[in-house]
Formats: C-alpha cells, sequence, structure tokens
C-alpha cells in the first residue's frame, strides 16, 4: 500500500498577478486548479504577457511550448 502525498511549492507573485489570478479562478478552484486549467488551455500565457521584460528573453516562446508540453504530458 502506498500513501501520496501531494507536494505543494511557495510562489510568490505581485499583487497585480495575485488579483488576476483570483479573478480567474472558479467557484471552489483552488489556484492550483486555476493554474492548471489555464495552462492546459495554453491561457497561461496571457498572464506571462502582464510581464513585458519577458518578450526580451528569446527562447521563452520555446520554453513555454516545451512546458506545455510536459504538462500536458505529466496530466495524462
Amino acid at each position: 500500500m502506498h500513501i501520496v502525498i501531494p507536494m505543494t511549492r511557495t510562489v510568490t507573485l505581485t499583487e497585480e498577478a495575485y488579483t488576476l489570478l483570483k479573478s480567474m479562478t472558479l467557484k471552489g478552484e483552488s489556484f492550483s486548479d486555476t493554474i492548471k486549467r489555464l495552462a492546459k488551455k495554453g491561457k497561461l500565457t496571457e498572464i506571462l504577457d502582464l510581464y513585458p521584460e519577458l518578450e526580451k528573453v528569446e527562447e521563452f516562446e520555446e520554453a513555454i511550448k516545451e512546458n506545455r508540453k510536459a504538462l500536458d504530458d505529466r496530466m495524462q
């Protein structure tokens, strides 16, 4: 018999990012559920667009694609 204990991570958000994430959270949904839902639908990049300094990173788009595929693979 195995007991699965979910791991948690601490993420720091600006007040603006927190307010945005909170506004996108559905009733009864945790922030983790919201992030997974948005990432699965490809909307996580919309959140990341709040940080224009990331647009200067040449590999940003490729990193998003790779992370999205990895997340999709783990969720299946």
